[in-house]
């Protein structure tokens, strides 16, 4: 008799209950969908991959593009679907239609910085209203009969508002908790604060997992050795660096770190012009496209690619500087350019 093969919610949770560090690709809107996911995972990839947000209301329904990136998964890695909103009876009924799509676990965006979605009180919007919380984690938790987990930030304004969070998170028996270590009065700018990580992992009974601004190998498994996190949620530091999962497993195995060559680069910017292309757009839309990608990856290159990668609108001026700068075999490490030399 053969054994059974694992499900995806199964390896989910032997990611959750397991040893080894769980490596996840974090939901950026408009960027991780199922082609980019496919591109990551073919350079490594993550363990579990995390939706773009189903935004929930009276009257939302499910995007129909993010169940199909669900439905298709190209990565054979779990899929958790994260939901945004604030209305219970929404939320519940949400969560009842994704437990029905082959996905790990359901997660709550407490989070999310734009303004967009905080002034409607939802994603990080929420974190200044921590009875509001409390109530939507209840009602979820008692629903929900798959894994539940949540991805929050330290606060709103300031990062002391996580002591009066905690222990509402503590309260609801979550499968996980994602912490991204920023505020969202801050954005994406520094500092980060990984201590608030330490002491969530010392509080509560659930595996934490650390995210915002992992970007080497090195500086990982530095992050979990000082914090105890049962794992790391990357996001922009992936769109610079695909490799940096691996790279991360490499390290912590104790094996030479093997950076990409400039043209491997060059081959992953391809890739990802060809995932993104829209046939009927002009190139010069195609190229404000791929800026948005840029923008993380190019800074890992040089300041100066940057610059001029900025500036380009055609798709031959686009991957003639590729090619330019590219176009060796030399390692890179793709670092960000705050921690260049």
């Amino acid at each position: 008799m053969h054994a059974a093969v694992p499900t995806l919610p199964t390896t989910f949770a032997r990611l959750l209950e397991g040893a080894a560090p769980i490596l996840a690709l974090a939901p950026m809107q408009d960027v991780t969908d199922a082609r980019f996911w496919a591109l990551i995972q073919q350079r490594g990839g993550a363990d579990v991959y995390w939706t773009e947000y189903f935004r929930v209301h009276a009257v939302s329904r499910l995007e129909k593009w993010i169940v199909a990136d669900i439905e298709t998964n190209p990565t054979g890695r779990p899929i958790v679907a994260q939901m945004i909103g604030n209305d219970i009876p929404s939320l519940l009924r949400t969560a009842r239609e994704l437990e029905k799509l082959p996905v790990a676990a359901i997660d709550l965006n407490l989070g999310c910085p734009a303004p967009i979605v905080f002034k409607k009180c939802a994603g990080g919007g929420l974190l200044r209203e921590p009875q509001r919380i409390d109530a939507i984690l209840g009602a979820l938790r008692d629903a929900i009969r798959i894994k539940f987990t949540v991805k929050t930030r330290l606060g709103f304004h300031a990062v002391g508002e996580f002591e009066r969070l905690l222990p509402i998170f503590a309260r609801h028996a979550l499968d996980a908790l994602t912490i991204h270590v920023r505020t969202v009065a801050q954005g994406y700018r520094l500092p980060v604060h990984y201590d608030f990580v330490r002491t969530a992992v010392a509080a509560l009974r659930c595996p934490v997992i650390g995210n915002g601004h992992i970007y080497s190998a090195r500086q990982a498994q530095t992050v979990l050795a000082e914090t105890g996190a049962h794992g790391l949620m990357i996001g922009r530091g992936v769109i610079r660096n695909p490799w940096l999962f691996n790279q991360i497993r490499q390290q912590l195995r104790g094996e030479p770190v093997v950076l990409p060559t400039g043209r491997e680069v060059l081959a992953y910017i391809h890739e990802l012009w060809e995932s993104q292309v829209r046939l009927d757009a002009p190139e010069k839309i195609q190229c404000e496209r791929m800026k948005k990608f840029m923008n993380y990856l190019g800074e890992g290159v040089a300041e100066d690619f940057l610059y001029r990668i900025r500036r380009s609108q055609t798709r031959r001026e686009f991957f003639d500087l590729c090619r330019n700068f590219l176009d060796h075999d030399q390692p890179l490490p793709l670092a960000p350019a705050d921690v260049h030399p």
